[in-house]
């Protein structure tokens, strides 16, 4: 992945573990925190997982945009400030990774 990111279906850097994932959250149970920009910890990467419906992933600092749905995973890059929106109604979660 480059330093821009490659946010859907991006691969993670080799030697990362998961160590934390978030409840599974749906379109009404999203916290605001996700909704707005927001950054992971310097070395923490994290992954957006769908289970179904779909949501966009936007890059603040880039302005791309992503439409996650299953099998579509977002990659978030350490300190890179991002949102994600839903489409209708989703269920997805966070996985993260140091």
């Amino acid at each position: 992945m480059d330093k821009g990111g490659t946010p859907a279906n991006g691969s993670l850097p080799d030697g990362l573990n998961a160590y934390k994932r978030t409840p599974v959250f749906t379109e009404k149970t999203v916290p605001q925190g996700l909704l707005n920009d927001h950054n992971t910890k310097a070395g923490v990467w994290g992954q957006i997982n769908v289970k179904s419906g779909a949501l966009t992933y936007v890059i603040a600092s880039t302005g791309q945009s992503h439409i996650l749905e299953q099998g579509i995973i977002g990659t978030v890059i350490p300190e890179q400030r991002h949102h994600v929106t839903p489409i209708g109604p989703v269920e997805f979660f966070v996985e993260f990774w140091r």
